[in-house]
């Protein structure tokens, strides 16, 4: 009897052994050398290839509106949805039960009475803070509510590949996409560590059907079934004068688009690289391609959360990889206020790439992302003069003074970086 209950619980250890070390290792195909300087960001052959590479080519006569802080995006959201006529398609990371939360499920339960087709995409892991009552409010007002990799014991593998994508689109002619979650952390205008700073975008033109795009690439996931009617992909007519493209990264096709568009990006870089992030974990090519954009003499600013954080570890496995940059001239600011979570990155002052999408290796590997590329002077105004205003409430971080940190602080990012692949 003994024998064979210890043969059970070591087959049983095995297993869960096994499992674990297929979900956290990677099995996608890795980007393993160095992306050469070939042209620049404002060369057509650079638009080109990024078009074929990513997928999704850039498509003309776009409008694409910047908002920052949830005092401006969430209700241009809100508006969006109360005026949808057929269709809402909304998948989110994070949704959060509060007063944001109610006020978006009020929403989307109001307009899906009316007739209109809700479908709502929301990452297990992300959401799991979301008012049940909400969810089951939505379902029974005939909204379609799926969860993304819930756990199971026949989807372990999957458990460590999440949803990070933020995207909202109504009528399939306008879209949403940014850093924000539905979340009151996400509400006001940064005006204290309570409430973030970050940004969101709309979209309006043709980018928009690459939007919607992105979003039935998980809900074919999950649902097998296509969303392909009018309601969802109508005829786009021009509306601004903006060249977009909205391109998709999952571990499940096994595509890097995400970390190839920042490398390609970084690599064709002239004057100026401007990286907004919440979570800075560069990996060796990353560091690799700043650091030569710095030997081309491209100036590299790069904005991080401060002392508020939500997750201290990343912060730290950060920080241990700031060596290399510093030393090659990079400016690292640390943002003040509050927590810093924005997502977005100018280059050359010309294409600006903003989305959900994180400069760590959890993005760039495990992740289904999604990304709205901008090339456009004007836009990239406007995103260079919120980095600024970010860059006068933070503080520059030298290479001297990071040399010169404790002992006790090198030897716990040391640590935290041991999980950087996770991260």
């Amino acid at each position: 009897m003994f024998t064979w209950l210890a043969i059970a619980v070591t087959a049983c250890v095995s297993y869960s052994l096994a499992v674990v070390v297929r979900i956290l290792t990677s099995r996608e195909k890795k980007i393993d050398y160095e992306i050469e300087h070939l042209y620049s960001v404002g060369d057509e052959q650079f638009l080109r290839s990024m078009g074929n590479l990513l997928g999704p080519a850039a498509l003309e006569q776009n409008r694409i509106t910047a908002y920052l802080n949830g005092d401006q995006f969430f209700p241009a959201m809100l508006d969006a949805i109360r005026a949808a006529r057929h269709t809402i398609t909304f998948e989110t990371f994070i949704y959060w039960q509060g007063d944001i939360g109610r006020e978006f499920a009020e929403a989307l339960i109001e307009r899906a009475r009316a007739g209109v087709k809700v479908h709502v995409l929301l990452d297990w892991l992300g959401t799991r803070k979301m008012d049940p009552k909400s969810v089951q409010s939505m379902k029974d007002a005939g909204i379609e509510v799926e969860r993304y990799h819930p756990l199971r014991w026949y989807n372990l593998r999957r458990a460590n590949n999440r949803t990070h994508r933020k995207l909202l689109v109504v009528d399939g002619t306008v879209g949403f996409t940014g850093g924000a979650g539905i979340a009151d952390l996400w509400t006001g205008n940064a005006q204290d560590p309570k409430h973030w700073r970050d940004s969101h975008f709309k979209m309006e033109g043709p980018v928009v059907a690459q939007c919607q795009a992105a979003f039935m690439d998980n809900w074919l996931k999950i649902k097998n079934r296509v969303l392909h009617a009018e309601t969802y992909f109508p005829k786009l007519s021009p509306a601004g004068n903006s060249v977009a493209q909205v391109f998709m990264s999952s571990p499940a096709e096994g595509s890097e688009s995400a970390r190839l568009m920042y490398l390609m990006t970084i690599a064709s870089a002239a004057k100026s690289v401007k990286i907004a992030s919440a979570y800075f974990v560069p990996d060796d090519l990353s560091v690799a391609a700043l650091v030569g954009a710095r030997k081309r003499g491209v100036r590299v600013e790069i904005i991080v959360p401060g002392k508020y954080v939500d997750t201290a570890v990343t912060r730290r496995a950060g920080r241990s990889r700031w060596g290399p940059l510093l030393e090659a001239g990079a400016e690292i600011y640390e943002y003040g206020p509050t927590m810093y979570h924005c997502k977005v990155m100018i280059v050359d002052d010309l294409m600006t790439s903003v989305g959900s999408t994180n400069f760590d290796s959890r993005s760039f590997r495990l992740n289904d992302e999604a990304n709205l590329n901008i090339f456009d002077v004007d836009f990239a105004a406007g995103q260079s003069a919120a980095f600024e205003n970010d860059k006068a409430q933070s503080r520059r971080i030298t290479f001297e003074e990071w040399e010169r940190r404790p002992l006790s602080e090198t030897i716990m990012e040391k640590f935290a970086a041991v999980f950087r692949s996770q991260l």
